[in-house]
């Protein structure tokens, strides 16, 4: 009964999905041309607000819980697992003051209203999967560049989204790539839960009733680990540890 329902309650996420994305593109547009990137920074996260009440029409919810003060005088790294679309909106909305920007694939950079606009202006990272060489530049650019922006970059490890819920490997490369080259930045591991039931049925239609929770653990200073090994295996434990699939 509850995918049944899930059709037509999937229609008209989509269709508000994408009219928001459709009326903040002109909107991201003119807030990069004419006021800055501030301005486009924040277009970006009040559009996140619209796109989580989208998917509110799913019956779907979100827990952000964080106990925890991020300083954000110097630069941020933000590690978690990844299980679907679903994990971006309150990322960004619900730490907003740190203007996080992600590492994401190339592909994502054409044709998405609003969201390749953002990839391609605001400060985030295109990474080519098939090409190592474009892949590894493009990270020591962007890690260099938020280091000294103090910014906050933001990474799925895993390489791609998990289906059921259980995390998958973690890939190194960049993680390493931001440590080597952010080495006194502050990281902040999140773990993400119950994201992967919103494709539970594939791309349509949606998962109805979810409630997604983002559970922030204590913030480190990569400075304080003697290798960058023992950072990451500290890190992906972490984060798993609080993944319930």
């Amino acid at each position: 009964m509850q995918k049944l329902l899930a059709y037509p309650l999937s229609i008209v996420f989509n269709v508000c999905f994408f009219l928001a994305l459709v009326i903040f593109h002109p909107i991201l547009w003119i807030s990069d041309r004419l006021f800055g990137k501030k301005a486009l920074d924040r277009s970006v996260t009040l559009l996140q607000f619209f796109l989580m009440r989208c998917y509110n029409i799913l019956g779907i919810r979100f827990t952000f819980n964080n106990k925890y003060s991020i300083d954000n005088n110097q630069p941020i790294i933000i590690v978690a697992n990844h299980q679907s679309i679903a994990d971006i909106p309150p990322i960004i909305w619900y730490l907003s003051k740190l203007y996080p920007k992600f590492i994401s694939k190339i592909e994502l950079g054409k044709g998405i209203p609003s969201i390749s606009y953002n990839l391609r202006h605001g400060g985030a990272v295109l990474i080519d999967r098939k090409n190592p060489r474009q892949s590894i530049k493009a990270l020591l650019d962007f890690s260099r560049r938020i280091n000294t922006t103090k910014g906050t970059a933001v990474i799925f490890p895993e390489g791609t989204r998990s289906k059921d819920g259980t995390p998958n490997i973690f890939q190194k490369r960049g993680l390493q790539i931001l440590f080597k080259n952010m080495p006194n930045a502050i990281v902040v591991p999140i773990s993400i839960n119950n994201s992967w039931k919103t494709v539970r049925y594939g791309k349509f239609p949606m998962g109805l009733g979810v409630n997604i929770t983002f559970d922030v653990h204590k913030p480190m200073k990569t400075a304080n680990f003697t290798d960058t090994e023992t950072l990451i295996a500290h890190i992906e434990t972490t984060i798993k540890n609080g993944v319930h699939s």
